[in-house]
């Protein structure tokens, strides 16, 4: 997609040929686009009128990567149950040989990368040398394991990779390959880089080889919704595509301010909405990998939630303000601290929490060992406490801990509450409700000790469907009172309307997985 900028003039016609001059007072407000306000949009002297010598300079710094995967195929047998089961598996189907041995499939993938040095080190993104999930022929599930790497100079040199360093989190790798006398660049300053600033990316977009383009920042600090430490991307209009992974973006002085990481893109190509980790996040993990060092960052203990519009509303805070703890690690700083499950954390260190600024983004930031203030909204009332910031656990550690799906069991079986209190229920908040008894706990997957009312039915049309939420959910708490009967619902959904809520937070658990806040707007009588 392209866009086209233009400037329309205004023109002011009339039959005076006098001039009035208004003299504007001290302090006047003046449009933001008055005359003399913006400085010109000419050339600086050293702007330059072509990108051709900049990119000839550092062209031969940017690289293409490859690797060697071995796949192995998982092919569904849809002979399972058949008289064919057995015929399907001898011909290799369900991912094995007549022999047992697993079926394999060798593929390449393409990615890009920059020398960072003369002797051979060698930066891109992790996950261009990553073997993972994938598709095998015919659409099978597949295993990759990456068996080599293959790092291509411009001029068609080639070199075996070794990896110095990976970081998961910041999606970022080191590698090593082993020459002398490389042409290499540098990192910039990307914390002096402004919105509208010219940039130019370079890599090997669908494998075509050294591939330059130019465009501005689109925006700074842009969250993309990965959600951790590094959601913090510089986003750009130069194009980017599949391929351009792990390739430098340079400023006009040529310094690497940017490594071309991820697009936004519904056809699969580029649309002008690319993003790139600033130098400013990337260089302090590069320089840590390269001394084969380990990356280590701050951690609190806590699973957040971004406070949208419908949680601002349920517990009266302007929008854009900290982010909600929806659960709390036990033994963790968070936990020493005591903060507590639907504390609204606003300030850390004295930085306050916002969309641009997140809470993981200071923690992982922040010195292991700092004792730092925490600032919170509590039952309406803000206090501080002070936590001692731990060391951020392995990143497959807490994806075990964060669970891997949803488990949406029938609760058959259930009691049924009395139907007027369905009824005030479905009437308030969209959802008809019972009690949560040890069978449906158990049909649900749920832990011992969890407590509150099972959903039996969402009303389509209800704020609470729009929502999310799903028949076999469980209500924890409301307005972070806990509730455990359809009366303590009821009550905690007048209570709100007494307080001229617009709507009511409810702590949501499905199955195993952690609890979440929803905010659920109440229907009006």
């Amino acid at each position: 997609m392209r866009y086209a900028y233009a400037i329309t003039a205004a023109l002011l016609a009339g039959g005076a040929t006098a001039t009035l001059t208004l003299q504007q007072p001290l302090g006047a407000q003046v449009a933001q686009n008055a005359p003399g306000s913006i400085a010109s949009a000419t050339p600086r002297p050293n702007a330059p009128m072509s990108f051709a010598d900049m990119a000839a300079k550092l062209q031969p710094a940017v690289v293409n990567i490859s690797t060697t995967q071995r796949i192995q195929v998982s092919q569904q047998n849809p002979f399972a149950g058949s008289p064919f089961e057995d015929l399907f598996r001898r011909f290799g189907g369900g991912g094995t040989q007549p022999d047992g041995q697993p079926v394999t499939r060798e593929a390449t993938s393409l990615g890009s990368g920059f020398i960072i040095s003369a002797d051979g080190y060698v930066v891109t993104n992790n996950h261009v040398i990553s073997g993972g999930p994938g598709r095998g022929p015919g659409g099978a599930q597949a295993n990759a394991v990456v068996s080599q790497i293959t790092v291509t100079l411009p001029d068609r040199k080639e070199y075996t990779a070794r990896v110095v360093g990976r970081d998961v989190a910041s999606d970022l790798a080191v590698l090593k390959i082993e020459a002398k006398n490389l042409p290499f660049v540098e990192f910039g300053d990307s914390t002096r880089t402004r919105v509208g600033d010219w940039v130019v990316a370079i890599g090997n977009p669908f494998g075509l080889g050294g591939t330059v383009t130019a465009g501005i920042i689109s925006a700074l600090h842009r969250n993309i919704g990965l959600g951790g430490a590094y959601d913090r991307y510089l986003q750009t209009d130069a194009s980017i595509n599949q391929g351009n992974s792990g390739g430098p973006m340079f400023d006009l002085n040529g310094n690497v301010i940017g490594i071309n990481t991820a697009i936004f893109s519904p056809t699969g190509g580029n649309v002008g909405i690319g993003f790139a980790i600033p130098a400013e996040e990337a260089k302090p993990v590069i320089d840590a990998l390269r001394r084969g060092g380990r990356v280590q960052r701050g951690y609190l203990g806590v699973g957040i939630q971004q406070i949208d519009d419908a949680i601002a509303g349920s517990l009266g805070l302007p929008k854009n303000v900290g982010e909600i703890v929806s659960r709390v690690e036990p033994g963790y700083a968070a936990a020493r601290a005591g903060i507590r499950q639907g504390d609204v954390i606003v300030k850390i260190n004295n930085q306050a929490v916002t969309p641009d600024s997140t809470l993981s983004y200071i923690v992982a930031n922040t010195p292991v060992g700092s004792r730092v203030p925490i600032e919170l909204i509590r039952d309406g009332k803000r206090q501080t406490v002070t936590a001692v910031v731990g060391e951020r656990p392995p990143e497959d550690q807490l994806a075990a801990a964060d669970g891997d799906g949803l488990n949406q069991d029938e609760n058959d079986g259930a009691t049924t509450p009395a139907p007027n209190a369905q009824a005030s229920t479905r009437a308030s908040i969209g959802l008809s409700l019972q009690t949560l008894t040890p069978e449906i706990a158990r049909q649900l997957s749920l832990g011992a000790g969890v407590k509150g009312v099972v959903v039996s039915s969402v009303d389509p049309s209800s704020d609470a469907a729009t929502q999310g939420l799903q028949r076999g959910d469980v209500i924890l708490s409301i307005n972070q009172r806990s509730v455990a009967t359809i009366q303590d619902v009821i009550a905690a959904v007048d209570a709100a309307r007494a307080a001229r809520r617009e709507s009511v937070l409810l702590l949501v658990q499905r199955g195993s997985t952690p609890a979440r806040y929803v905010g659920v707007g109440i229907k009006r009588p």
